[in-house]
């Protein structure tokens, strides 16, 4: 496994960490089904924890002397055989091979920044900027002006911790998004939206009797509508002018977050000041800078911006042709089970169904994948496979006005997602596990079972291919 970053961890990774990052899932639906995260940890672990678990992860299973960190996947070619893959470390460019490649540079592997008018002026008159993954310590902050440019999760985390060392903090937003608070009128988040009867809430492509029965006695409107009455006043969103212009439905998409602790608060108490509804048409250097222009026309000091901007699904060391065809006119991938590329051969994505429950759903895929490639199941015909993913794609930009995350995101309906697959495997959650998850939040630990008993015994690994110079 080749990772350009020197550390296990994704998103997770120290050379990524942002300040104030932090799981939006507790520790108990955050691990992988054969490894719970340390008894010590708190409920909701920080990002140096989900780092540490990871790695820790590793050590476990001796899975260490697969790993090739530092080490960037160039480009990688199509060949009759398989792949030839160039590959750059410290010590150069080299070449290797592999018979079937698997993709899992994971759905946030390459920033989003905005072409901004002025940045130039802006950077020599002194101002910092940054998208949110390249900003690292919060000490950069402390006496200094900052506007965080966006309202995500990863937004609000860095406002929060740096308005409480910067001498003035802001938040531009484009659009307010609704945000779950971790516990609500005694109950956890997870009891909402972590279980069955939370994604039977939304509509889903095929409705199932009990979300047929909430339609017809009008319960998912009427239980939807108390949340987001009920969320608005624990929050005080119309208090504080927080209160998004969409349904709290909205939710259900890619951009589905908790809430900040804290943030509220600073912004109640002055220390964080939100612009809604607006967005930076310009930086400002010269006299006047470092500042940004709102597009209101009014200035902003701002001596350090960070863009929480979002994250692109890029594959850039496939060639273009392959880029091509694994995409539709608009940019969503082509994925059958968010997994399979239909016309590019010995190729596979791992992670591209992004939900709710992330690395359980990238672990059921992994096996998923696992199952292909020995042989367990045969994929449907690729006529068949092509108008799985036209619907579904269709359904997708229906029900959430244009893209969603590019076809990379099966959020809210993560159990489903793994209810497919697991069919797929001829491996169903037992009836029981799937009746208590109608109340229960998800356990990664209830799938150990199911997953233990198909896995199949493992083969000799065959002795790795020798990496060649170039």
């Amino acid at each position: 496994m080749f990772d350009r970053a020197p550390d296990v961890g994704g998103v997770w990774s120290a050379t990524r960490r942002y300040p104030g990052l932090r799981a939006q899932n507790s520790k108990f639906t955050s691990p992988f089904t054969d490894h719970p995260m340390p008894e010590d940890y708190p409920r909701w672990p920080d990002g140096q924890q989900m780092q540490a678990y990871l790695a820790g992860y590793v050590q476990h299973f001796g899975l260490g002397p697969m790993l090739r960190l530092g080490t960037e996947v160039v480009a990688a070619d199509p060949v009759d055989s398989g792949w030839l893959l160039e590959i750059r470390d410290a010590m150069g460019v080299h070449r290797t091979s592999c018979d079937h490649l698997i993709v899992a540079n994971g759905v946030f592997s390459d920033p989003v920044m905005p072409d901004l008018p002025g940045a130039a002026a802006f950077r020599a008159a002194g101002g910092h900027l940054c998208h949110v993954s390249e900003f690292h310590d919060v000490e950069q902050a402390r006496d200094r002006s900052v506007v965080v440019l966006g309202y995500g999760k990863s937004a609000c985390d860095v406002a929060e911790a740096v308005s409480h060392l910067a001498d003035e903090t802001s938040v531009v937003a484009r659009r307010l998004t609704w945000k779950m608070p971790r516990t609500f009128q005694g109950v956890d988040y997870e009891r909402l939206l972590l279980t069955r009867a939370g994604e039977a809430h939304f509509r889903s492509r095929f409705p199932h009797r009990t979300e047929r029965l909430l339609d017809r006695l009008a319960l998912r409107e009427a239980n939807l509508d108390l949340l987001q009455e009920r969320v608005t006043r624990k929050l005080r969103l119309r208090e504080l002018d927080l209160l998004p212009s969409g349904p709290i439905e909205e939710i259900a998409t890619s951009s589905a977050g908790l809430v900040t602790e804290g943030f509220a608060e600073q912004v109640e108490a002055g220390r964080i000041t939100v612009h809604r509804d607006t967005e930076i048409t310009e930086l400002i250097g010269g006299k006047h800078g470092p500042a940004v222009r709102l597009a209101d026309g009014s200035l902003k000091l701002a001596e350090i911006v960070v863009c929480a901007t979002g994250y692109r699904q890029e594959v850039p060391f496939l060639t273009p042709f392959v880029r091509r065809a694994l995409t539709d006119e608009v940019g969503d991938f082509r994925l059958y089970r968010h997994i399979l590329p239909v016309d590019v051969p010995n190729l596979s994505f791992a992670g591209y169904n992004s939900s709710n429950v992330s690395a359980l759903s990238s672990e059921i895929g992994a096996h998923w994948i696992a199952g292909l490639l020995t042989g367990e199941f045969v994929p449907p015909m690729p006529e068949l496979m092509n108008n799985e993913i036209d619907a579904r794609l269709a359904w997708s930009r229906e029900r959430g006005e244009g893209n969603h995350a590019h076809g990379a995101s099966v959020v809210p309906f993560s159990l489903a997602n793994i209810d497919e697959m697991l069919d797929d495997l001829g491996t169903p959650l037992p009836l029981r596990s799937r009746l208590a998850q109608w109340v229960r939040p998800v356990r990664p630990a209830s799938y150990r079972g199911v997953l233990r008993d198909r896995t199949p015994a493992a083969a000799p690994a065959p002795a790795p291919e020798p990496v060649t110079d170039r």
